[in-house]
């Protein structure tokens, strides 16, 4: 790590806490410059884990009760994190801060993804003045004990860091497990290799890229991991799978984002991440769908597609695919057949609760189901690529995705029978009913004719009572349109309305 001498940046800093606009200006522009400097800190690392930092914010804008300017600043030694730390009076407690109101704002939302990224954020190293110097703790208790659990990681040429940082890695993991999401993805939250402790140049190993929609620890390969996938798994199972440190709700929130979150999707979203290092960033959100029992294996599973060892991975991915396949009594709906960088994973369908499984994880929707296995199949596909094999490319794997959720939904609507009626499809927008409030409405208002619903329960409820009354729909897309419903009523806006025409397939 290197002392960065910059007057640039604490102008810039004390702008941004004028101007909340001038935050993007500073992840977007600050360089090193020369050694006119007004404070020294460690070479800027703060953008190294860019996704994480991204999904925060994100989260914490729902409710930004500090009014933090951004979750930036609380990667920051106290001195620049001052400009931007809102009502926060403790910046050594900023970190915490931050991810504390995001996990909750997350956590009402049901949205799993949001809350990985809190905790994950919270574990993240913090700048401090110079190289093997560790970062002070925070001393408040944070209000969501998922985060109290975990502090962050410390520079690892710190004393003592290397089994401190292991042991936060999987404490994270723990948290991680306990509110459904992936606990593999704990080893992310790591930091570089470490520096020459106490070297006042700081020649280190670190990066710093706002541009980099990953994180350019992750593109750059520059992650050092705490913790093997075993130990994960191991502390996992130790902890019971479903541990925290005493939210009695968690299990019911786990489940509600499990059951809520499994809505099918057009891949888009897909779209908007820099899928690079291996689509680590979509594990966060596939993993929202994954089976709440606490067993490692279920996260052994996954964790096949998303570590170190790229190169065979690909591999091990498609072998537990197939196994998951054979080892479940049921037949397999994936219509897919592609088989770039990875084989088709099986969705098998059974008569059981959760009559939907890929890998272990178990589904409601049919829809859901489908979407994690065409992403199972990128994921393995883009570690391949990422591992060394010059004949695919991320992108292919982006594009085999997209075909498999399109070849699914294709097949899903030839087989909807609405009876006497035509499309079941509902909409999200300005209605003619409503002016310019935006709202829910059937699409074919011919034959669902039902003023505008600013739920959508209002509007998919109707139709699938039209669709067994009033068109004779075959029994098969009654289901569909009440997996639809579910699926839909969990969610807001375009999401709802998405999640409710994939179920059918419209």
């Amino acid at each position: 790590m290197k002392v960065e001498t910059s007057a640039a940046l604490f102008a810039l800093l004390s702008v941004a806490s004028a101007r909340p606009d001038a935050v993007r200006l500073f992840r977007k522009t600050h360089t090193p410059i020369g050694a006119s400097a007004k404070f020294r800190r460690e070479v800027p690392q703060e953008h190294s884990h860019e996704k994480f930092l991204r999904g925060v914010g994100q989260a914490l804008n729902l409710n930004n009760v500090d009014q933090v300017q951004d979750p930036v600043f609380a990667l920051l030694g106290n001195k620049a994190a001052a400009q931007g730390a809102g009502q926060v009076q403790d910046l050594d407690c900023l970190q915490q801060r931050v991810a504390d109101q995001a996990f909750t704002n997350a956590k009402a939302a049901n949205d799993v993804e949001g809350m990985t990224n809190a905790l994950i954020f919270r574990a993240l190293e913090r700048n401090t003045g110079s190289v093997g110097l560790a970062s002070v703790l925070c001393t408040e208790t944070a209000k969501n004990p998922e985060i109290a659990a975990i502090q962050q990681h410390q520079d690892p040429a710190s004393e003592g860091a290397a089994e401190l940082n292991k042991q936060i890695t999987l404490d994270l993991a723990v948290q991680l497990a306990s509110i459904g999401a992936d606990p593999q993805l704990a080893l992310q939250s790591g930091t570089f290799a470490p520096g020459q402790a106490g070297d006042q140049t700081g020649a280190g190993n670190t990066c710093d890229d706002a541009d980099d929609a990953e994180g350019c620890i992750f593109t750059q390969n520059l992650l050092v991991e705490d913790a093997t996938a075993e130990e994960i798994d191991a502390a996992v199972a130790a902890a019971g799978g479903n541990a925290n440190a005493g939210n009695g709700n968690a299990d019911d929130t786990a489940d509600d984002a499990e059951d809520d979150g499994c809505e099918a999707d057009d891949g888009s979203a897909d779209d908007t991440a820099n899928d690079d290092a291996g689509n680590a960033a979509d594990d966060a959100e596939d993993d929202e769908c994954e089976a709440d029992n606490g067993s490692a294996d279920d996260a052994s599973n996954d964790d096949a597609n998303n570590n170190n060892n790229a190169g065979g991975n690909a591999n091990n991915g498609a072998d537990n695919s197939n196994n998951g396949g054979t080892a479940t009594t049921g037949v397999n709906v994936n219509a897919f057949t592609g088989s770039v960088g990875s084989a088709p994973v099986p969705v098998i369908s059974s008569t059981a609760d959760k009559p939907f499984s890929v890998n272990g994880a178990e589904f409601l929707n049919q829809g859901a189901a489908i979407q994690r296995a065409c992403d199972v199949q990128k994921n393995a596909c883009a570690n391949a690529a990422n591992g060394g094999d010059k004949t695919i490319s991320v992108a292919d794997c982006d594009a085999q995705q997209q075909q498999c959720v399109a070849q699914n939904g294709k097949k899903r609507r030839q087989s909807v029978d609405t009876g006497d009626c035509g499309s079941p499809a509902i909409s999200f927008g300005q209605q003619q009913d409503r002016g310019s409030e935006e709202a829910f409405a059937p699409v074919n208002s011919a034959d669902f004719n039902h003023g505008s619903a600013l739920k959508p329960a209002v509007i998919t409820d109707f139709i699938c009572s039209q669709l067994k009354s009033k068109c004779g729909a075959s029994e098969a897309t009654v289901a569909q349109c009440e997996e639809g419903a579910q699926a839909a009523d969990s969610l807001e806006g375009q999401a709802a309305a998405d999640a409710f025409n994939a179920a059918l397939g419209v």
